[in-house]
Formats: structure tokens, C-alpha cells, sequence
């Protein structure tokens, strides 16, 4: 892998930092932050290939028209 080296004032090296996790390198919070994000057209393209058995799509139908029958209620105070 090659790897290039660069200067960062220390606020921008504070707030790297702060942000790292334990064992996550600078690189990977770089990546995180400023890599490609999550969007609807990513997650269609996902889905695109999943396949999803009778027998699971008929238990979500049923789990659906459960909550239909009894939505949650907010917690009242």
C-alpha cells in the first residue's frame, strides 16, 4: 500500500484524534468522514442481488399487518 505524508496544524490533528477509535487508524477516520456516504441509490444497488425466501417475505407481511392492528403508543408521562 503507499502511503503519502502530511502536515496538519494541531487543532486539525486534535479533532482527528478525538474522533479515532481504538484500534482505528487516521486513515480509516479520514475515510469514514469524507468517503462515499450512505445514500438511497447505494442501498437500491445493494438490494439489487438479495434474494428473499416465501416463507421470510410471508412472516414480514404478517409482522406488518400485526403492528397495523396494534401501533405502538407513546410512552405517557
Amino acid at each position: 500500500m503507499a502511503v503519502k505524508t502530511i502536515t496538519i496544524d494541531m487543532a486539525a490533528y486534535d479533532l482527528l484524534s478525538r474522533n479515532k477509535r481504538d484500534g482505528q487508524s487516521f486513515s480509516q477516520v479520514i475515510k469514514s468522514h469524507f468517503g462515499p456516504q450512505p445514500t438511497a441509490g447505494r442501498l437500491r444497488e445493494r438490494l439489487a442481488g438479495l434474494r428473499v425466501s416465501e416463507p421470510a417475505l410471508d412472516a414480514m407481511d404478517r409482522l406488518v399487518r400485526a403492528r397495523r392492528l396494534d401501533p405502538a403508543r407513546a410512552v405517557r408521562r
